[in-house]
């Protein structure tokens, strides 16, 4: 079983890389820094599994496809994407630069459309496969000073249901993770205690647990928040 996962060397993805690697899976991860993407590798020895990585900026489209090409080569069938990389620039709508809207949907939501029309291509022809795209509460609700980030945000939950209506005809299931504030390197510096978030454990393990429902059912979208925040 191979899975996909973008920016997999921190927060959410690196805790889903980790679960998946842990029940079996070999992975393709990508993530800005190569030492990240090195010394990730070296922790996941442990686990046996093969390992792919690839240095990639995965707001530039040149860069999400040479990736592309490099799992195609290294990967025989792919059986789980994960649409995980992202970026939050803080700022209201109507005050914030116009490049913050242009940064975060390159990386919020483009890198998503290019790694699952690629991948979805295969799963399409596989028959099979499991594309999940890590949103936001945000999709649904606006949340103060979060104005590019809220919209982005909602439209990749838009890519997620659209995914979802072209691909479950050929037995490919699409899911939509919506945290909450979870407990990532965005929150570095908080004096709210750790036990108030979500964790990215928690994510990790409701996507391994979708993962082995029954084959006839999909979870379209299920949304994480903390209990009190």
């Amino acid at each position: 079983m191979n899975a996909i996962i973008t920016g997999g060397t921190k927060g959410i993805g690196k805790a889903i890389a980790i679960k998946l690697a842990e029940q079996g899976y070999d992975l393709a991860i990508c993530a800005r820094s190569r030492q990240d993407l090195e010394n990730f590798t070296e922790e996941l020895k442990y686990t046996g599994v093969k390992i792919v990585s690839g240095q990639a900026d995965c707001s530039i489209k040149e860069e999400v496809y040479a990736f592309c090409e490099l799992i195609k080569k290294k990967m025989s069938g792919v059986a789980v994407l994960v649409n995980n990389v992202g970026t939050y620039l803080p700022g209201s709508l109507l005050d914030e630069s116009d490049d913050q809207l242009e940064q975060q949907l390159n990386l919020n939501l483009k890198s998503a459309y290019y790694f699952s029309k690629y991948f979805g291509k295969i799963m399409r022809d596989q028959q099979s496969g499991h594309i999940f795209n890590i949103c936001s509460v945000a999709a649904k609700e606006v949340v103060e000073n979060a104005g590019s980030y809220s919209v982005t945000k909602t439209a990749l939950l838009s890519l997620n249901n659209v995914l979802r209506q072209e691909l479950s005809k050929y037995n490919v299931k699409v899911t939509a993770i919506l945290p909450g504030s979870t407990l990532t390197s965005s929150w570095e510096g908080t004096e709210i205690p750790a036990e108030r978030f979500v964790q990215p454990e928690d994510i990790a393990n409701t996507l391994y647990t979708i993962l082995n429902l029954s084959k006839g059912v999909n979870v379209d979208e299920i949304v994480l928040k903390p209990l009190q925040f």
